[in-house]
């Protein structure tokens, strides 16, 4: 005969896991998101061991090239997913808008936590406002999105890529290699770098990427234990606004080599979302927007998308992805 473990009793075991291992990568930023989840999870389980198991990644060493010409975003997760899959770690912490919006089969996003600043920062030693920069003076950015937008709205200007952590960045804009730099908000904030910031730049300068300033929980999607476990660190409201955002960058094959910009806000359980597509250069670009009910972010995202397609998206990606090539 066999006996089963009563369901109250393997319910409180899945509840109060002994030991959990968060895959992150080594830079500060990355740490100070993975210490900020393992103190979440320590808080909600007492009895829990949470360690930290700190990784290099593909798109941490690759500093001399942008992202867009070396592979994308999934450079940066594809060691701690490998991670995962091997049962070194149990869950991987990334800041969502550096996770593609297609995640390889056997992986999940567990949790997606409450959202931060989801704007991008000037930062900058010389001027206070973007729009105080003279002709020619030098902007660093490592985002098509940024680059896009800034050359449209400010082509005077000229834009540099800009690579590595956010020291580096800062680093750089120190030594003189530029005039100022455009960074994420939340980033800054977080490492309590907030005197760097000069400005935060509005929807109409900069609208962010999908998924900024929130972090997002992966696991082996066979994990099912770990989904109850991190139940609790799911925030409602910016789990609807980032499913819309990537469900439209996701239907327009949305990846770092191609300037494409979605944000979207909840009130009253109403989310509205606008959509942006572009040319780097800033020739074009085309933007869209509509609300739906929470329950319907998913498709609002896809209904964004259908209008930035009806409105050429689709043979502008086409370009810009042949030109990347």
């Amino acid at each position: 005969m066999i006996d089963f473990m009563p369901f109250s009793i393997f319910q409180a075991t899945i509840m109060n896991p002994k030991k959990l291992v968060i895959a992150s990568r080594e830079s500060l930023l990355a740490m100070w998101q993975a210490k900020h989840i393992q103190g979440r999870l320590k808080a909600l389980y007492p009895d829990c061991e949470v360690e930290i198991l700190g990784m290099t990644t593909r798109g941490d060493q690759i500093l001399d090239r942008t992202l867009s010409k070396v592979g994308g975003k999934g450079l940066f997760v594809k060691e701690l997913e490998q991670a995962l899959y091997d049962g070194r770690a149990d869950l991987a912490v990334h800041s969502i808008k550096d996770v593609p919006m297609d995640l390889p089969e056997g992986f999940a996003l567990a949790a997606i936590g409450e959202r931060a600043n989801p704007f991008d920062a000037f930062v900058s030693n010389q001027y206070a406002r973007l729009e105080e920069m003279p002709k020619g003076a030098v902007v660093g950015t490592s985002s098509l999105r940024r680059e896009a937008q800034l050359r449209a709205r400010y082509p005077h200007l000229v834009i540099k890529p800009l690579r590595g952590n956010v020291q580096t960045r800062l680093s750089k804009l120190d030594n003189g290699e530029y005039d100022a730099i455009i960074l994420a908000a939340a980033g800054l904030q977080r490492l309590e770098l907030d005197e760097r910031i000069r400005m935060i730049l509005s929807e109409s300068d900069s609208l962010p990427a999908a998924g900024q300033g929130a972090l997002g929980i992966e696991i082996a999607a066979h994990r099912e234990d770990l989904y109850e476990v991190l139940k609790p660190l799911n925030h409602d409201t910016t789990h609807a606004c980032v499913t819309a955002e990537r469900a439209l960058a996701r239907a327009l094959g949305g990846s770092c080599q191609v300037p494409l910009a979605a944000y979207c806000t909840e009130e009253n359980g109403l989310l509205t979302l606008r959509g942006l597509v572009g040319h780097p250069d800033g020739s074009v670009i085309l933007q869209a927007d509509a609300q739906a009910p929470a329950e319907y972010a998913d498709a609002l995202g896809r209904a964004i998308a259908k209008k930035l397609a009806d409105d050429g998206a689709e043979e502008l990606i086409a370009v810009v992805l042949q030109e990347q090539a």
